[in-house]
This record gives C-alpha cells, sequence and structure tokens, in this order.
C-alpha cells in the first residue's frame, strides 16, 4: 500500500473515538452561527487532547491516556429504518466525490523505485484513498451488534442571554432522555442508559453581561456540580473588527466534509450528476456506470465500422453541464470571524476541560460498574481484570468454520445481557486505550457469542480482538490475522454486510502493510473487490497494486496488471482523472518492453481519457504511440485507431490554429533524405544521346564519388595555372547520407532543387497524403553588394511559406515556386519515395524545414485502390512534419571522443547564389563498341541553355587516350563530315604517291612536337598518363565562349581501347562564366560511358643490328633491322572478314625506317582470320639535331596516309607509354660516359615507336564497311621484343618488413650479355675466290675485318685469331685454313669509332670455308680492373675457294 500520513496506531485511534453528542438552544446556535459554524463545528478543530489524561483502571491501577480525539456531534434523529448493511444513494455520491474533489497534487512527491530494468515513478501517497477511508469510517451508520460509535455523553448548550438558563437546561435534559428513552428514535444511538450530561454556558462576550454569566455558572456549580458545567465565553470581538485582522482559519479543512455527510444525513438525490470539468457520470441502480467504458479491461473497444467506439468520442465531445450540487456553504465565507485566539484557547482548555473532569470520569466509572456487574453475575473473583489467566487457562471450546455455523445473524441480544455488557466494557476499555483489558474482554465475548452462534456479535469481537491484541504496548502476543480472516467472511458471507467488512479489511491491510506483510494485504484487498461497488474495488486494486511494488522483491508486473484494473474500475466509477492516472503508471512498466498489445490498450485507453478530460495534447500523444509503433494489431483494429486519432486530431487542430501540428504519420527516415541542385537532364533527341551527368536515380558510390573529386581538382588546377585554391570546394549536385554535408551548399537562382523523401507506412491500412509539398525559410540576400552590406543582411527578415501552406492550394510562387503533389498514396507497410521540387526566384539563404499535407485514411480499411473521392470526404488533418538530419559523430578531438557529439548536416540548407552558366552536352553517333585501337570519329554539341555567358571549356577524363578533339596548328580543318556516309571517308588524311615510288621506298620524314597535339598539358615531357595525372584538354569555341543560348558541334575522334573487354570511361566537363566573382567559381558536368572492346590485332616487334657496312653518309651512325610480327586474333563473332595492314610509321628522335626490305610478291598484307603476317624493315640512327620526336611513314600500301596530323599523331601522343625519363637513364651515379651502366645501356637502346595502321572489312546489313584503326609498338632494347598489347603483372611478393636502415645499394655492373654488344664486327671479302692450287699450293686471300665502337665511350679491343674450330661437324662443312701474319692485335676505339683491320687467310684446298674465326675481346678503357668481354660473333662469313685449274 503507498505511504500514508498517520501511522496504523494513529489511524486505528482515530477510526475509533469517543463519541459526544450535542444540544443546543436557539439562542445559542445564534450566537455561534456569527461566525458562520454550528457549536459542533465550532469545537471540531480542537477536539484532539494535546496533553495526557489520566484514569485507573478495576485493578486501581493509574493508566495514561495518550493524543485522545473526541467527535461531537449535533444530534440528529430520523425514523427507524432497518439496517441493510449495503450503502445507499447518498453515502456512495458521499464517497465518491470525497475522491473526486482529492486529486493528485501537481508536483508532487514522487517515489522512485528501481527494480531490475524499470525505473518507475510512482506517486508516494495516494491521498484520495486516506480520505475516502476517513469518510467511509465516520459515516458509517450505529450497529447494535457493536458500541463504540455510540454516544457516551451530551453536551447541554444554553447561552447567557436566557431569561431562564436553568429552566433551559432543564428543557433540553428533559429532550435528551425523551430521545434516549422513548424508543421513537433508533438514531442516535446511546452507550449507556445513564448518559453524562455536561452543561455549557455559553457567553457572548462582545454583547452579553459577563456578571450575570458568573452568577449563572455559579448557581450551576452548586446545582451540577463543578465537574459538570463550564462557563465557555466566546465572540470576544465584532464581524466587522474581525474582517481588519487576519486570524487563522482552523475549520476550513473540517466543514467540506460536514457538508458532505449533511447531506448523506438529509439524504438528497437518488439521481445525481457529479461534474468536474466537464466528467458526466450516472447513478443507476445503485451502482455508477460510466456511458464510455463497460467493458472488460483488458479487451479493446470495437472498432469503428460498428456502432459505439467514434460515436462515444462524439458524444463525450458535446458539451453537457448539469446544474451543480450546492454545498451549504460559500467558498468565499469566512469562518470564526468573531473570535480572537484567545477564544481558541478557551475553546482548546473547555475540550480538556470536559474530558479530563468530565468524561474520562464517567467511562471509568462506568468501567468499574460494568466490570462489578460481571464479576457478581458470574460468580468470578473480586476482578474480572485480575481473573483472566483462569478464565483462559482451562480447556477452550474448539472453533467451529463458518460453514458449519447456521445462519444467526438475526440473533438479537437484549440490551442487559451478560454478553452484551462484556462487548460494552470491552468497547469503554478499548476507547480509552486500555487494550489488555479490551482484549480480554472481547475474548471472552467471542467466546460466548461463537457458543450461541452469534455470527455478526461474534465478527465483531473478533475484528476487535485482533485490533486491541494489535495495539498492546509491547506486543505480548503476535498480531491473530486469522481473527480478521474469519470476520470478514463472516460480515460478507454470513451477515451480508460489506460496510463491515470494508471496515475491517481496511484495519487489517494496514496492520499487515505496518508488520511488511504485503502479500497478505494484497491478497486481502484483493479479495474484498466485487461488482457492487466499482469506486471500493479501484481504491482497494490500487493499493493492491502498491503492495506488489513495496515489497521486498516488487513484483513490477503485478503492479502494473492491478493498476489496469483499477483505472478500469475507476473508469467505471467515474473517476476519470483516477483511472488516467492509474494506465499512466501501468504504461511505465509495458512500455517498450514487447507487450504491443497490452501497450496498444493502454495508449488507446489513455488517449480516450484525455480526450473525456478535455487534455487532447495527451490524447494526441497516446494515440501517436499505437500509430508509430509496429503494432500488431489486425488491420480492421489499426483502421479504427487511425479515424479516432484523426478525430481526435481534428478536434484539436480546430480549438487553436496558431501552427500547423505535428504529425506522426507516415514515417519519415529523414536521414535518407537526398537533394538534387539542378535541371532533369533532357532525354535523348533523335540521334543525339545527353551527357549522363548526375540524377537522382543513380545510386551514389564513394569510389566513383572520389573519382570524380579527383578529375575535379585536375582541370581546377589547369585552369588555375597548376595550383588548387584553397577555397576550392568539390562539386556536388546530389547530396545524401555518404556525401560531405558540413558546409552550405550551393544552388543558382531559377535552377530547381529537388528534395527526395522516403515514406514509410507502418499500418496495414493504406494512407492517403494530399496536397504535399515542402515547408521552407528563406532570407534574402543579395551577393554582388560589397561586403560590409552584405554582413549587414544577415539581420533581414526570415521569409516562410508555413502561413500559405496551413491553406492548400496557396503558396509564395514570388520568392520561391513550390511544387505541391495533390495526391501521394501509400499502400500498407509501404515504402515509397517522394519527389519535391522548389524553383528559387531570388539569391539568399533557403532553409527546407519539412513537409505540410493533408493525412486520411481509406473510406474502407480493406479497399488497397482509391476509386471514389470518399477519402478526401473523411476525416483529414493537415499537419506537418519536421526534416530533421542529424549529421555525422565527430571523433577528432579528446572530448569528442570521449563524448557523443555530432556536426551539422545541412544538405536542405542551399544557399541560392546568382545566375551562372549552364551546360548541356549532346554526342552524335557514339559508337558502343569498338575494336582494339579502332579510330572512329564522332560530333559533341555544346549548348549553353542559361542567361549567362559561358568560357574557359575543358575536359578531363580516366582516359585521356580514348579520345582527342584534334589538334589546332597543324592538322588541317576537314569539313565535317556526315556520319551517314562513313563507310566511304577515312578518318587519316593521305598523301598521293609520287609516279614510280614503290612501296618500298624511303618513306616521308615531318618534324613535329608533341605540345601541338594537347597532350603536354601540364605533363610536358611526361607522357598523358604519367604519375603527374591525367591529361586536361581545352576545348576549341569559336571565340572562346559560348554565349547564351548557343550551341556549337565539335568533330571528336575515338579510339579504341587496347585492352578487350567493358571499359567504364568518365568525362568531366569544366566551364566558368564570363562574369567574374561569383559565389560558385566554376561547374562540371559529368558523362559516362561503357565501351565494348573486341580484339583485333596483336603486334610484335624485335630490332636487331645489322652488320652490313654502312653504304652512305647517312647510314654511317649505325643501321638495324627491325621484324614485325602483325598477327588477326580478332574472334569470328565480330563480324570482321579480314584486316590489311595499311602502313607502317616510327617516331623517334634516334631512328627512323628507312626502308621496307620484303619480298616483292607481298605488295598487300592482308590477314584473315589467325592469320600472322610478317614485316622486316631497315632502320638507320638520325643526326642528333632534332628536339622533338618526329614520324616518318613507311608504307606497304599507297596512297601514303599522313600520320602526323589529327589524328594518328594525337593518339600516337595520347597512348599508355612508359616514362620519359626511364628511357634516357644515361645519367647515373658517376655521370656521364664514366658510368658503365649508363654506357653500356645506352649503346643497346632503341627508343623507337611503331605505328601500325590497319583497315578493317566488315560486312553490316549487307554493304561493307571499312573500319580504321592503329596500334602502337615502343621498342626499348636491342633484341628484345615489344608487344602491342601490355603484359599482365605478375603479382608482387610479400616484402619483410625491415626495421634497420638499408645500405646504399652498390653500383650495378652491366651484365655479360649487355657488355658483348660494345663493339660491332663485320668481315669484308670476296664470295668466290680461284686459285691454281696445281700451280701454287697456298691460297691467299685478303680479308678486311671492320670494327665498329657501338657506345660512346673509349674502348680497348683485342682480336685474337687464334681460334681454331675443333667440331667435327664444322670441320665436314667447312674445312680448316689458317691465319697469315699477326694473329693477335690490341687496338683502342674512341666513340663511335670505325677501325679497318686488314687480314690475311691461308688455304690449302678447294672447298667452302668459314671465315668468321676470328674472336674479338672488348672493355671500356677506363675500367682497368674489368676483364675484356667476348663480343657477339657474326653470322657465318662463307667463301667459296675455287681451283682455276
Amino acid at each position: 500500500m503507498a505511504q500514508c500520513v498517520q501511522s496504523v496506531q494513529e489511524f486505528i485511534q482515530d477510526s475509533f473515538v469517543p463519541m459526544v453528542a450535542v444540544l443546543c438552544s436557539e439562542d445559542a446556535e445564534k450566537l455561534t452561527r456569527k461566525n458562520n459554524l454550528n457549536f459542533s463545528e465550532l469545537l471540531r478543530p480542537f477536539c484532539r487532547l494535546t496533553s495526557e489524561g489520566h484514569m485507573r483502571d478495576p485493578n486501581n491501577q493509574v493508566q495514561v491516556v495518550k493524543n485522545l480525539r473526541i467527535s461531537v456531534n449535533n444530534v440528529v434523529t430520523r425514523p427507524s429504518v432497518p439496517a441493510s448493511g449495503v450503502p445507499g444513494h447518498a453515502h456512495r455520491r458521499l464517497l465518491s466525490e470525497v475522491v473526486l474533489t482529492c486529486q493528485p497534487a501537481e508536483g508532487g512527491v514522487a517515489n522512485v523505485i528501481t527494480a531490475g530494468d524499470y525505473d518507475l515513478n510512482i506517486s508516494a501517497t495516494t491521498p484520495w484513498f486516506e480520505a475516502y477511508r476517513e469518510s467511509f469510517l465516520q459515516s458509517m451508520p450505529a450497529s447494535d451488534h457493536e458500541f463504540l460509535n455510540h454516544y457516551l455523553a451530551c453536551l447541554l448548550v444554553v447561552s447567557s442571554s436566557e431569561a431562564v438558563p436553568v429552566e433551559k437546561f432543564l428543557k433540553l435534559s428533559q429532550e435528551q432522555h425523551r430521545i434516549q428513552h422513548s424508543g421513537e428514535y433508533t438514531n442516535p444511538k446511546w452507550f449507556i442508559p445513564n448518559t453524562l450530561k455536561y452543561y455549557v454556558l455559553l457567553h457572548d462576550m462582545s454583547q452579553g453581561d459577563e456578571q450575570r454569566a458568573d452568577s449563572v455558572y455559579e448557581d450551576m456549580k452548586q446545582r451540577y456540580g463543578a465537574q459538570g458545567c463550564y462557563l465557555l465565553k466566546v465572540n470576544s470581538r465584532t464581524a466587522a473588527a474581525g474582517a481588519d485582522e487576519q486570524i487563522p482559519d482552523p475549520w476550513s479543512q473540517y466543514l467540506h466534509k460536514n457538508s458532505l455527510q449533511s447531506q448523506v444525513q438529509l439524504g438528497l438525490a437518488t439521481r445525481l450528476h457529479i461534474v468536474d470539468n466537464d466528467i458526466v457520470c450516472h447513478l443507476s441502480d445503485g451502482v455508477l456506470v460510466n456511458s464510455l467504458d463497460n467493458t472488460h479491461p483488458l479487451q479493446l473497444d470495437t472498432p469503428s465500422d460498428t456502432p459505439g467506439s467514434l460515436d462515444a468520442l462524439r458524444a463525450v465531445a458535446v458539451e453537457t453541464k448539469p446544474p451543480p450540487i450546492a454545498t451549504g456553504v460559500a467558498a468565499a465565507t469566512s469562518h470564526g470571524a468573531c473570535l480572537t485566539l484567545n477564544d481558541h484557547d478557551r475553546i482548546r482548555l473547555f475540550i480538556q476541560e470536559f474530558t479530563f473532569r468530565g468524561l474520562l470520569p464517567h467511562i471509568e466509572k462506568n468501567i468499574r460498574q460494568l466490570n462489578d456487574q460481571l464479576v457478581s453475575r458470574k460468580g468470578l473473583s473480586r476482578s474480572l481484570f485480575s481473573a483472566t489467566k483462569k478464565w483462559f487457562g482451562g480447556g477452550k471450546v474448539p472453533e467451529k468454520s463458518i460453514a458449519e455455523l447456521k445462519n444467526t445473524s438475526g440473533l438479537l441480544y437484549p440490551p442487559e445481557a451478560p454478553e452484551l455488557q462484556i462487548r460494552k466494557m470491552a468497547d469503554l476499555c478499548f476507547l480509552v486505550q486500555l487494550y489488555d483489558l479490551a482484549y480480554s474482554c472481547y475474548h471472552t465475548a467471542k467466546k460466548d457469542f461463537l457458543s450461541d452462534q452469534a455470527m455478526l456479535y461474534a465478527a465483531g469481537a473478533l475484528e476487535m480482538a485482533a485490533v486491541s491484541a494489535f495495539l498492546q504496548v509491547g506486543a505480548p502476543r503476535p498480531y491473530p490475522a486469522h481473527y480478521m480472516d474469519t470476520a470478514i467472511q463472516t460480515y460478507r458471507d454470513v451477515s451480508k454486510n460489506m460496510i463491515l467488512a470494508e471496515r475491517c479489511a481496511l484495519l487489517s491491510a494496514e496492520v499487515l502493510k505496518s508488520q511488511a506483510k504485503y502479500s497478505d494485504a494484497a491478497t486481502l484487498l484483493i479479495k474484498m473487490t466485487s461488482e457492487d461497488s466499482d469506486l471500493r474495488s479501484a481504491l482497494l486494486l490500487e493499493q493492491a497494486a502498491h503492495c506488489f511494488i513495496n515489497m521486498r522483491n516488487p513484483m513490477v508486473r503485478k503492479f502494473a496488471f492491478h493498476m489496469i484494473l483499477a483505472g478500469h474500475r475507476f473508469s467505471k466509477a467515474g473517476q476519470k482523472r483516477h483511472a488516467l492516472r492509474c494506465y499512466c503508471q501501468a504504461m511505465q512498466v509495458y512500455k517498450g518492453k514487447g507487450w504491443s498489445l497490452a501497450e496498444d490498450h493502454i495508449n488507446f485507453t489513455i488517449g480516450r481519457q484525455s480526450f473525456t478530460l478535455r487534455q487532447p495534447e495527451n490524447a494526441v500523444t497516446a494515440f501517436r504511440h499505437i500509430l508509430t509503433n509496429d503494432s500488431q494489431q489486425t488491420s480492421t483494429q489499426q483502421g479504427a485507431f487511425l479515424r479516432e486519432y484523426l478525430y481526435v486530431y481534428k478536434n484539436v487542430t480546430g480549438a487553436c490554429e496558431v501552427a500547423l501540428p505535428q504529425l506522426p504519420l507516415p514515417c519519415i527516415n529523414s536521414s535518407a533524405t537526398r537533394v538534387y541542385f539542378g535541371h532533369e537532364r533532357r532525354l535523348a533527341e533523335g540521334e543525339k544521346q545527353a551527357a549522363t551527368h548526375v540524377s537522382l536515380d543513380q545510386e551514389f558510390d564513394r569510389d566513383l564519388a572520389a573519382m570524380w573529386q579527383d578529375l575535379e581538382e585536375q582541370v581546377v588546377a589547369a585552369a588555375k595555372r597548376g595550383v588548387v585554391p584553397a577555397t576550392f570546394q568539390p562539386t556536388q549536385c546530389c547530396l545524401n547520407s555518404q556525401t560531405d554535408n558540413l558546409r552550405f551548399p550551393l544552388a543558382v537562382v531559377e535552377e530547381p532543387i529537388i528534395v527526395e523523401v522516403v515514406f514509410r507506412n507502418p499500418l496495414k491500412v493504406p494512407l492517403v497524403l494530399s496536397d504535399l509539398s515542402l515547408l521552407w525559410k528563406f532570407t534574402l540576400k543579395d551577393f554582388n553588394r560589397p561586403q560590409p552590406q552584405e554582413d549587414s543582411v544577415g539581420d533581414a527578415v526570415a521569409i516562410s511559406n508555413e502561413k500559405e501552406a496551413s491553406v492548400p492550394r496557396v503558396r509564395k510562387d514570388d520568392v520561391i515556386a513550390t511544387e505541391v503533389i495533390p495526391e501521394f498514396y501509400l499502400s500498407p507497410e509501404e515504402t515509397k519515395l517522394a519527389r519535391l521540387k522548389l524553383l528559387p526566384h531570388q539569391t539568399g539563404q533557403l532553409n527546407i524545414l519539412g513537409l505540410v499535407y493533408n493525412l486520411a485514411s481509406t473510406s474502407s480499411t480493406g479497399d488497397t485502390t482509391i476509386n471514389s473521392p470518399s477519402a478526401a470526404e473523411g476525416t483529414s488533418v493537415r499537419g506537418r512534419q519536421d526534416l530533421e538530419i542529424q549529421g555525422p559523430r565527430l571523433n577528432q578531438t579528446k572530448e569528442e571522443k570521449t563524448s557523443v557529439s555530432h556536426g551539422p548536416d545541412r544538405r536542405l540548407d542551399p544557399t541560392i547564389t546568382p545566375p551562372m552558366p549552364l551546360l548541356e552536352v549532346f554526342f552524335l553517333q557514339f559508337p558502343t563498341a569498338l575494336l582494339c585501337g579502332e579510330i572512329r570519329k564522332a560530333y559533341v554539341e555544346f549548348c549553353n541553355v542559361s542567361r549567362v555567358t559561358l568560357c574557359g571549356l575543358r575536359v578531363a577524363s580516366t582516359h585521356p587516350d580514348f579520345f582527342t578533339f584534334g589538334s589546332s596548328s597543324l592538322a588541317t580543318p576537314l569539313t565535317p563530315l556526315s556520319p551517314t556516309s562513313f563507310e566511304n571517308c577515312s578518318a587519316y588524311k593521305t598523301l598521293a604517291t609520287p609516279p614510280g615510288a614503290t612501296p618500298g621506298s624511303v618513306a616521308a620524314v615531318t618534324l613535329v612536337s608533341e605540345g601541338d597535339f594537347g597532350s603536354g598539358i601540364g605533363l610536358r615531357g611526361g607522357g598523358v598518363s604519367g604519375t603527374g595525372g591525367k591529361g586536361i584538354t581545352e576545348i576549341p569555341l569559336g571565340e572562346g565562349t559560348l554565349k547564351p543560348g548557343e550551341s556549337t558541334q565539335l568533330p571528336l575522334w575515338l579510339r579504341g581501347p587496347d585492352q578487350e573487354g567493358v571499359h567504364e570511361i568518365h568525362f568531366l566537363f569544366y566551364y566558368e562564366s564570363a562574369e567574374q566573382g561569383g559565389k560558385i567559381s566554376h561547374r562540371v558536368l559529368r558523362h559516362t560511358v561503357f565501351i565494348c572492346a573486341s580484339r583485333s590485332l596483336s603486334v610484335r616487334a624485335t630490332a636487331c643490328r645489322s652488320n652490313t657496312l654502312p653504304e652512305e653518309e647517312e647510314e654511317r651512325n649505325g643501321s638495324m633491322l627491325v621484324f614485325v610480327d602483325v598477327e588477326n586474333i580478332n574472334s569470328s563473332e565480330a563480324g570482321v572478314r579480314e584486316f590489311h595492314i595499311a602502313q607502317v610509321s616510327s617516331s623517334s628522335k634516334q631512328w627512323r625506317l628507312h626502308k621496307c626490305i620484303n619480298p616483292a610478291e607481298d605488295k598487300d598484307c592482308k590477314l584473315t582470320s589467325r592469320e600472322r603476317g610478317k614485316l622486316c624493315f631497315r632502320a638507320t640512327r638520325c643526326k642528333p639535331l632534332q628536339a622533338f620526336p618526329f614520324l616518318s611513314m613507311s608504307g606497304v600500301s599507297s596512297p601514303q596516309i599522313i600520320t602526323s596530323t589529327t589524328p594518328c599523331a594525337d593518339f600516337f601522343f595520347r597512348r599508355c607509354q612508359p616514362l620519359e625519363h626511364s628511357r634516357s637513364q644515361g645519367v647515373g651515379h658517376g655521370g656521364g660516359a664514366k658510368d658503365i651502366a649508363g654506357v653500356v645501356r645506352k649503346c643497346n637502346e632503341v627508343d623507337l615507336d611503331i605505328i601500325i595502321l590497319w583497315k578493317a572489312f566488315v560486312v553490316e546489313d549487307n554493304k561493307q564497311v571499312i573500319l580504321e584503326g592503329q596500334l602502337h609498338v615502343a621498342l626499348q632494347t636491342i633484341d628484345k621484343e615489344a608487344c602491342s598489347l601490355t603484359q599482365k603483372e605478375e603479382a608482387q611478393e610479400m616484402v619483410l618488413l625491415k626495421f634497420k636502415p638499408e645500405l646504399p645499394p652498390p653500383m650495378t655492373r652491366p651484365s655479360m650479355e649487355q657488355l658483348s654488344h660494345l663493339i660491332k664486327t663485320n668481315l669484308q671479302y670476296p664470295e668466290s675466290y680461284s686459285h691454281p692450287f696445281n700451280q701454287k699450293s697456298l691460297c691467299m686471300v685478303p680479308v678486311t675485318l671492320t670494327l665498329s665502337n657501338c657506345s660512346l665511350a673509349q674502348v680497348d679491343v683485342i682480336i685474337d685469331l687464334r681460334h681454331k674450330t675443333t667440331s667435327p661437324e664444322s670441320l665436314e662443312v667447312h674445312g680448316s685454313f689458317t691465319w697469315l701474319g699477326q694473329t693477335q692485335f690490341k687496338l683502342q676505339l674512341g666513340a663511335q669509332e670505325v677501325m679497318r683491320v686488314q687480314l690475311q687467310a691461308c688455304f690449302l684446298h678447294a672447298g667452302v670455308y668459314n671465315l668468321g674465326t676470328p674472336r674479338v675481346f672488348a672493355k671500356l678503357a677506363d675500367q682497368g680492373a674489368m676483364c675484356e668481354t667476348s663480343q657477339q660473333t657474326a653470322t657465318p662469313a662463307l667463301i667459296i675457294i675455287i681451283n682455276s685449274t
């Protein structure tokens, strides 16, 4: 049970107090009425004695009486009414109004109880229960089987202003005697026949004669004795004087109870209205019935489809106010206006004198007389008090069960019966706190009553015996709870007296609670609940719930369950506020624990009760929980909930139309909101293909976003002279939860802003949203003003569309045009996207706040489509939902890591900037599939669709080698070709073959610069795709600008990627505004294409040194052979019939292709599927005078293609090639020619690029189409094969971690193979030589050995002619000969020097001989420690010796 203000001992003592009656004369009544009080009301605040009283028990022992209170009441007589034991209508009304008027205090003390996972906030006290209990006990009717509420004394009050006060006293005394002994009245009841009469002379100090009053009082003392009378002087001042002085009013707290009790005594109404905050309850058939809640507490109401639910709410909404009850005492009336504080003390002293000198001696005398009578009648010892052991020492009569006892509740004892005398003596002892003696008497009476089977009397004795045992000082015996249980069962089942049973239960529950027996107390209280009284059941169930929560191990769920039951009974009893409080307290237990159905029931009931009590905000909150949680209710029930919620909401919004209310449905995933800035892209028009850019239909990819940002940084750096500005912000056209939203996004005036919102319908019934639009706030700001003025604009007044949004279809379109969706349908449990558009017309700061819409449910819960405007006709509410997006969690500093703080998310707060140019790009005849290396010509159209001039157009790409816009300096302007005539024209420019020239003739040479073809922007000398970044291309415009509304079309050459497969190629178009100083520095447009590349040709090339002597002056620096191996690796599915090798060109600073030395019959090189062709070219070294690479052309067919122009040169320079510095590492640690590795590497380096131009013949739609393309091969080292297809890199091996610093790497020594190419040798001799061996046996032939130094350093050479061939095969084939003269030479050759050594060979016989036997050793001259390395031997040099005879 809840905590009480009084202790249980104080509560029981105050429940049973001596009763004193009052009889007043008319003059005395008038005298007290000056204070708006009658005499009993005048005494009531002073009826508790502050000092101790003393009296003697029958054993003449002095007993102390502490904290005694008496009850003083006017004598009210009424006709004899049979005691029914069932409370009447007036009694019910009294208790109901007492509970109704006692509500929880605002901000009252709360008791926080922690039990497991629960933290419950429960009211510490229940004053309404205490008020009910007090009123119930005080208003109990007097009963014949007990004497506790019988009158012990009677105060006879006469005014001193009476002519003969003594006669008046005599009349009042006779009146009291007549009331008590005539038998005409059953009420009031008197304790003993000889009732104490106490004579009070009331004197008015302000009007009466005090001397006369004193003389009358002296006469009274002579007549009635000093202990039997009293002179009470009151009204020491007038009412007018009392109005000026503030005196405490101790009567106000008692008068309301008195007025209620007077109504009970008058028995005014059998049908009544209890009005509190428009709560209407009806009393019908003796039971308080609630017109709304007459159902089981755990049963949900019937759905709204059936009559009752929504109609009941509408019925409650109708304001009905019956006439209020007259209380009899005006609220503003003051009490005790004629009394001073001295008068208060006189009244207090009067009560004390009456009690101590009159009442207590009277009780003591009667106890002694009753004790003597009982002793004499029973023949026992002198004192019953001293013979207690004798009484209870013998054998006890076994107590019979209630079932064995017959119904003898109608048995009545005569007043003089000994059993009643014992009971009377026990009650007297109990009233004056003689609990030991009282217990003995009650126990004796109980045995007598049980033996007589007088069950009502026995139950009373059992009840008071248990209470007396509990109140005994020192607790000599345990509390007999079974006495109380037997008494309650007897009252309820045998005597059918629920009032006495309820009193007994209230007393026993308090005692059990004080002994911490909460479980027993709760069981007792629950047993007392019944259907005859909803109010009593509600209060007792609530107290039982408090017992469960106050146990040592709190039973939280039992507490909540019984609070629900109590709330239901409170609701049936008309106590709406108490019902709401119980449900709210129980909600703390069920909330968020998965008890969804119970939670729905509680929220639904709270919503209804709150609506009934005119608390619409609480009602809306409760209904919101039903609809937003994941409900497990059926669709029918959810539909009923939704309709009632809309009805309640409509009443709330109808009452106050200050602001749009927050709606709970549908659920909005705010973090998933996406914002798109700009126009939606135009679709393709005919053959035009629009740039893909960014759209809301694309999913966000973090890697792609980083790639686009990297491209943008590169193009911005290229546009800003290689430096990215510090204020650079990457362009973000579409913002979502994964983008960087810390800064205010920039939008452009007159360009739409599209907000994508994710709606989710959590219900199983459809929802209809109508007039859906965005809610925004806008602050005007002029960005063209100077900076100081711009700062002052911060105080500008914000413009909002909230007022316009409350009325559908009324918008502020002059500032920002707001799109309205007329109807948005959400199916049951559907998640759906809505895209809402804003079009700003002025610059400033925009804040998108949320959404505004009308919420309605469909007419039928089973419908999934709307066939009629019934939804619009039904209940709909206009409200809003805010878009509140939580930013990313901050996790940088220590404070941020230790706390949970979030940064801003400004995706809904764009800054509207002045106009900017807007570019649209269209592609014409852009292919989707190409052969590897295929060249295709397309067209790009650039359109400026804004009102601002566009300039600085550039493009960056992830594949800069895929496209080119051509060279603006060297390329001859070409007339744009029609895409439909592609098969009849070539993308290459050709040069007519001079007359008489052959395909193998010397090719033309053209000197070009890499920078002329746009590949060197920002990357001069580093290649297009080096590690420094990707190529940026400036797009040539007519005058460098594109004016508003203008468009231009440019040719675009494409080359298929070298690797087969599907390639994702990204373009980023960059452009600026011609008007500088804007808020946005630049804009970009994205485009992504997918190209499917099919295999075409595979080219492998190898360079070998030529051993022939140079014939021309230009070839003196050396020559070599280039072998080109071309294979058709195209698959047959591509439809390519055959490939033609149209031309082979070269590019190098050191070499050029000189002549094709293929056999003459291979005039046209054709390759069908899987065929391979070989080409051989002679390359000569150029004069090292050119500063730039150049292209030479060696065609295998005519006419020749000019490879030094667009597009061939563009794609060559944009190819993916190794870094330039890797080719020319001639300078190492030593520097210059002294670096051994550098010198040797230079000796073997080629640095020659081969360009293979081809044509492919494809049949498409019965027409032959010629495709063109080019492949590149980079030759770097002699005798090392190079391929047009890049080899796959092998996986790198795992590198072990090294914790010690590494030593600098030693100088790399050149390999033996590299050192074997220092010297190139060549033997010059006649192919055949005739010699007459018959004439001369020795044949001597002169041979010239040519040595050529291939390096750039001095080389020491040793020539050894002593080497002999020893293999038998060589002897058989070639025979043996010998060298004459010097057999070993030591020479030194300068850089690239050519030296000839004259030798002489001697032959003995005719035959074929191999002269290639000399061995040549070489080493660098400055490397003394190095041994000579054998140089690469030449091919066999065969000579034929012929015998001429």
